[in-house]
């Protein structure tokens, strides 16, 4: 089986297209992100279809040399600002289309027909919030039904968000993919989670803090079983942002006043607070960037461009270098992604 070592599912947002622009090529050769256009608004048909294309044309820049998905479960494909461009985009471009089968007839139409006109692989994500379910596999197998059999499919399993409170999401993992595994011979299979908190509030003491990488032991789980595919599914997260801002409008006007520094560690996320709004000093936010650069498990400044960031701004003062919202979750979504690739590389070997 084909296909990537690591699937982070990013948002079509500038702060994630910069995450993934400054990788190590060695990271990014190992990487298919899937990217999902959020919900888009405009005041009329126009000004959504060159809103659209703007999201779009950034992403397939970086995405240009290496392969990726791209997913639009908000998207109206009967609608001119969407199926024209992302027809074009899907069958001219390295993004390979995706549909799933919890999605309109219509999307999956569109979605299949641009895989088999670009030559591409068509990506499946059969979202799993819950527990699997007879219905959800009898749905994707109509899906697969109506795909024209020289399309290859990719199984995109998407459990969502996964936190410990969750402790069953790897069994019900394990019962969607013994399905699904069956129904027909997949390019790549890939099991997506995101186990990055939703609101850090009740983990933090004195902004101070860290929550559990259960998606990661998800995806263990699922490595450790006995199964005959259990080898080849790849790991995929939602990287340093939670899982359900994935179709957030851009412009949706929920913003905190807060700063957050986040740092990836091998059972952890760590956390670091600051107060961000009409800040008048930046010296908080070097005092994150100290805090997390002083645990044992910070990899140092060669780690990647992300971690350098982190170690400059611990070290330095004064207003420059301390970023904004954009550049947290950027260097936070580097320094995640690589070490990712590191770890994968690492089993993999």
């Amino acid at each position: 089986m084909s296909g990537p070592l690591y699937v982070p599912v990013l948002p079509i947002r500038a702060h994630a297209v910069a995450a993934v622009k400054d990788l190590a090529p060695w990271v990014r050769d190992r990487t298919s992100p899937l990217w999902t256009l959020p919900v888009m608004t405009a005041e009329d048909a126009d000004q959504l279809k060159v809103a659209v294309d703007k999201e779009l044309r950034r992403v397939a820049a970086a995405q240009k040399y290496t392969a990726a998905w791209l997913d639009a479960p908000y998207a109206d494909l009967t609608a001119a600002a969407y199926g024209d461009l992302l027809h074009s985009y899907w069958s001219h471009t390295a993004l390979r289309p995706v549909t799933g089968p919890d999605l309109p007839a219509a999307h999956q139409t569109a979605a299949a027909d641009s895989a088999l006109q670009g030559g591409s692989s068509l990506g499946i994500r059969v979202r799993l919030p819950d527990t699997w379910t007879d219905e959800l596999a009898e749905r994707t197998a109509a899906l697969l039904a109506q795909t024209d059999p020289e399309v290859r499919v990719d199984l995109l399993l998407d459990l969502q968000t996964v936190f410990p409170g969750r402790p069953d999401a790897g069994k019900e993992a394990l019962r969607a993919l013994d399905a699904l595994t069956q129904l027909t011979s997949w390019r790549v299979i890939a099991m997506l989670s995101g186990g990055f908190p939703d609101d850090v509030e009740g983990l933090l003491d004195r902004d101070r803090g860290d929550a559990d990488r259960a998606d990661w032991d998800t995806w263990h789980e699922i490595g450790a079983s006995e199964r005959s595919y259990a080898k080849l599914v790849r790991y995929g997260d939602y990287g340093t942002l939670p899982a359900r801002n994935i179709g957030r409008a851009v412009d949706d006007g929920d913003r905190s006043p807060y700063g957050l520094l986040r740092y990836t560690t091998e059972r952890t996320f760590l956390l670091a607070r600051f107060w961000a709004e009409k800040r008048g000093e930046t010296g908080a936010t070097r005092e994150a960037a100290r805090w997390i650069t002083g645990f044992p498990d910070f990899r140092g400044s060669g780690a990647s461009t992300g971690d350098r960031w982190y170690e400059q701004c611990a070290r330095t003062t004064g207003a420059k270098g301390t970023g904004n919202a954009g550049t947290w979750n950027t260097v936070g979504n580097i320094q995640h992604m690589t070490y990712v690739v590191r770890c994968l590389s690492r089993v993999a070997d």
